[in-house]
């Protein structure tokens, strides 16, 4: 199996991470996974149907969307 990943337009094939960790926020409806890719980019997926293609993160895009949790840009206020 493999992901897509669609940049500029073009569709891409990217093989599966090694290793995939789940989110440790589970529940009934499904989690997230997070996998890293041989290139370096991150791959995310919805745990309720791996069999569709992941979103595909640069590292930096990586780094940046972690700072914004860490830091509560996402919270619900």
């Amino acid at each position: 199996m493999s992901t897509t990943r669609r940049t500029e337009g073009n569709v891409t094939t990217d093989p599966d991470a090694e290793r995939w960790t789940t989110s440790s926020f589970c529940d009934y409806n499904g989690c997230v996974e997070v996998g890293q890719l041989a290139d370096g980019h991150v791959a995310v997926r919805d745990t309720k149907d791996r069999s569709q293609a992941a979103l595909i993160f640069t590292p930096a895009e990586w780094i940046a969307f972690v700072a914004g949790v860490q830091a509560g840009e996402f919270d619900l206020r």
